[in-house]
């Protein structure tokens, strides 16, 4: 196979993406770059490129390497001197592939202790590699079939901030209470769309950002996310918790917990005596068909409450049930069963969504001290001009948005 060699003066690309594509093709064949910016003499190889669709990699690369990419190509193998004694090399792409584990030598990176970047995504890996680069801060692993992280395979990457294995098909039986535990400077860790019928254990207080979307859990033990204080963001869409899944302040301990998502898990109620620094709590497509004077009084800060498709009608809405949130901006209870405007909203709303309800009337008491409001969705309802009460719209100010259904001219 031929190779060139050239140098180029380009500087060392950004952080990864979340979907990292650093190919480009205008022919069937892409080609295959590998960059490399070291630093620039006369020996220095700064560019080697083949025009063909690689099956296996390169045995040997330069030793000054500071960037591989050898992304979508077809490779199922490399040896240990690809990546090997490469003392510069900081960032791999090894995505859109097919490597099995049985291609990755269990050296592949020995001697190259600089590596902070490493993109494995939608590759046929069958459980996470082991002896990684120790110098890791971003591990792309999505889209593979990862049934297992071995006992171990993560203890020495205690640089590794972004950790990404969604997409796979990870069991409780494929993780243990160590997986996790020695990377003490994780922030982002997504699982979402595995099998996992429960939290995993040993979640590290740094973690930011945990994603568990798309799996099979039931329910949320306290245990689990005791250790996981430092969490903001806590992603539990498309779940199986249903009616018990989600305890009375079982997610208390996250006492700086920004943003909880839980639609589509089958929620009859909203979850008691959350974080009080919650701002957002998003649970559309649930269940919930109640809502107490006091079941929202645990987070007074809420700036967002998304309770759209659920089965709420006016009759089970408590006149009181928004009046503590007074930090609240947004409000969304479209596809709900709702005949009238519910009672004590916070005056400082800015965003109120009733759309695809039963509304049959608009009285100007439940508006009335809504001078912040912009957007007031109405659509697919069952309003007519002669059902708006006069003086409905004399306090909406701010008012910009009014959906489909009114207009200025419409206006008692």
């Amino acid at each position: 196979m031929a190779w060139t060699c050239g140098r180029s003066p380009t500087t060392l690309p950004g952080p990864l993406s979340t979907s990292p594509c650093r190919t480009t093709s205008s022919r069937s064949f892409p080609t295959m770059s590998c960059h490399v910016s070291a630093t620039y003499g006369p020996s220095t190889c700064t560019t080697i490129s083949s025009p063909l669709r690689l099956s296996v990699a390169p045995q040997f690369l330069p030793r000054s390497l500071r960037v591989a990419d050898l992304a979508a190509n077809q490779v199922t193998e490399i040896f240990p001197l690809t990546f090997g004694e490469k003392p510069a090399l900081r960032s791999v792409y090894l995505h859109n592939n097919q490597l099995s584990n049985a291609g990755l030598p269990p050296d592949a990176f020995h001697g190259s202790e600089a590596v902070t970047t490493l993109s494995l995504s939608n590759n046929q890996l069958s459980y996470l590699p082991p002896s990684l680069p120790p110098s890791l801060e971003r591990l792309h692993l999505q889209n593979n079939l990862i049934a297992k992280v071995p006992r171990g395979a993560l203890s020495r990457q205690t640089h590794l901030r972004e950790l990404y294995l969604q997409h796979n098909q990870l069991t409780d039986s494929g993780l243990d209470a160590t997986t996790f535990s020695k990377l003490h400077r994780l922030e982002y860790l997504d699982l979402s769309h595995n099998q996992l019928a429960a939290v995993p254990a040993g979640l590290p207080r740094t973690l930011a950002v945990l994603h568990l979307g798309r799996n099979r859990i039931h329910q949320v033990d306290a245990d689990r996310l005791r250790g996981a204080r430092g969490l903001r963001y806590l992603l539990l869409q498309h779940n199986s918790l249903g009616a018990a899944g989600l305890p009375a302040g079982v997610l208390r301990p996250l006492r700086g917990l920004h943003t909880l998502h839980v639609y589509g898990n089958g929620l009859e109620r909203v979850p008691l005596a959350l974080p009080r620094r919650l701002r957002s709590l998003v649970l559309p497509h649930n269940r919930v068909a109640v809502l107490g004077a006091r079941d929202l009084t645990s987070t007074p800060g809420l700036a967002e409450l998304n309770l759209a498709y659920n089965h709420l009608a006016s009759a089970r809405v408590h006149r009181r049930a928004f009046r503590s949130l007074r930090a609240l901006r947004s409000l969304d209870l479209t596809g709900n069963q709702l005949t009238r405007l519910p009672s004590g909203l916070p005056s400082g709303l800015h965003t109120l969504r009733l759309q695809r309800n039963q509304l049959r009337a608009l009285e100007p008491e439940p508006l009335a001290g809504l001078d912040q409001l912009r957007e007031l969705s109405l659509a697919h309802n069952r309003l007519r001009v002669g059902d708006i009460g006069p003086g409905t719209w004399h306090e909406l100010q701010a008012l910009q948005v009014r959906s489909g259904l009114v207009s200025h001219s419409d206006c008692p």
